[in-house]
């Protein structure tokens, strides 16, 4: 698979809203029709990928998107200290099936911490599942026993 890993642009809204819809609409029933869902999506993502607090990496493989993963970024409130002033949040990081177990993953990763560590962040956070924990352990992640959540009740249906 000769596949390459670049910043997304609004070009790749279209398919990157399809990749969402995969991805969520596997791990449970959807709610809302797919072509409203994607057209909600895609304006969605055409809002604010490039806004200055939300970017995305894609890998590609002959025109076709095969994996994303974004990142936001969370300021910080000012400090006087040499403290960076923002985080950076990981979230919807997928690959397709056919592209998994290859490295794709991993190398789209990579790419991400390094733009990070660039950008001189505090941490990157996010909430791995169990089948994905080893592979951020691989790149450095810790779980940190003291993180906690406030998780509400999914919206209404």
């Amino acid at each position: 698979m000769a596949y390459q890993i670049r910043h997304a642009s609004r070009d790749d809204v279209a398919q990157l809203a399809q990749l969402r819809y995969d991805f969520r609409s596997n791990l449970s029933a959807p709610i809302e029709d797919e072509p409203d869902f994607i057209e909600r999506c895609r304006s969605w993502m055409t809002e604010r990928l490039g806004d200055g607090r939300w970017y995305c990496w894609v890998a590609e493989d002959g025109g076709q998107l095969i994996g994303n993963v974004w990142i936001q970024l969370v300021e910080k409130i000012p400090t006087p200290t040499d403290e960076p002033e923002e985080h950076a949040y990981l979230t919807n990081f997928f690959v397709v099936e056919a592209a998994r177990g290859r490295g794709v993953g991993s190398r789209m990763l990579s790419q991400v911490l390094e733009w990070s560590a660039r950008r001189q962040v505090h941490a990157v956070f996010l909430w791995p599942t169990i089948r994905t924990r080893a592979m951020y352990e691989r790149h450095g992640f810790l779980a940190d026993g003291d993180a906690m959540q406030l998780l509400f009740a999914p919206r209404a249906q």
